[in-house]
């Protein structure tokens, strides 16, 4: 959920409605419309406009601090900007990576490459779940419910992603089994404190529990989801897991 006070913290006084208009109707309309578009998608359009007008002030900064957020990792961050380059023109994207240089620092190129080789793959972009998730994930499955009754599938975090609260509600029986493989990740309860995960930790989610699970923020995590049988099974996505409560450590 993007909640924005810029408007009314600086022009409020001054010029209430544009402060109104930006506030409430831009990020408080606009950039939580999921259904249609992503956060990170908009995140990628709104520093793609950014730098083909040349604006290169503090909310360009801003905006690109939001990027990183939203999931846009430093090598796509990097290939964005070289292709703007030939449309946007050379000096605009010059003065784009100066910026992209002070948010995303020295940090070590977050694709997967040849450093995290996950032992059941990694998979496909998560593209059908991504707005239920912070940063990217990728999916790999590995069973064929028609065939063998049961879905299981190989998950895949990058660095600081993790999924949604969630439910996984059911009438009877359901709920989801954890298997972790690879890397370190998280798994909380609603009002529980976070869990560490690391390879060979199974955990147990009994329908009706709210939870989350993903990576640290350091460090890629895979694990293979569990679809427990029941009956009148059904998911609930609910809101993002903030940074407050995403533990850094």
């Amino acid at each position: 959920m993007v909640k924005q006070t810029a408007g009314r913290d600086q022009l409020g006084d001054f010029a209430p409605k544009f402060a109104q208009l930006n506030d409430d109707v831009l990020f408080g309309e606009v950039w939580n419309r999921e259904e249609a578009l992503s956060l990170k998608m908009r995140s990628i359009l709104t520093v793609t406009v950014l730098v083909s007008k040349g604006l290169m002030d503090s909310s360009f900064k801003y905006h690109m601090m939001t990027a990183k957020t939203n999931g846009v990792t430093r090598k796509e961050m990097g290939e964005i900007l070289t292709h703007v380059a030939f449309y946007a023109g050379w000096p605009n994207a010059w003065a784009a990576f100066r910026v992209a240089l002070e948010v995303y620092g020295d940090e070590a190129d977050d694709g997967a490459g040849d450093d995290f080789s996950p032992m059941f793959g990694i998979g496909s972009s998560n593209d059908a779940y991504a707005q239920y998730f912070v940063g990217n994930s990728y999916l790999n499955p590995l069973t064929d419910p028609a065939e063998a009754g049961v879905f299981l599938a190989n998950v895949t975090f990058e660095p600081g992603c993790r999924n949604n609260w969630h439910i996984h509600h059911a009438e009877r029986g359901g709920g989801q089994i954890l298997i972790c493989t690879d890397g370190r990740g998280w798994y909380q309860e609603w009002g529980k404190e976070p869990q560490a995960l690391t390879p060979g930790t199974v955990v147990v989610i009994p329908a009706g529990v709210k939870h989350w699970h993903g990576a640290a923020a350091d460090s890629w995590f895979s694990h293979i989801a569990f679809e427990a049988p029941g009956e009148g099974c059904s998911n609930e996505w609910l809101e993002p897991v903030d940074d407050g409560q995403y533990p850094q450590a």
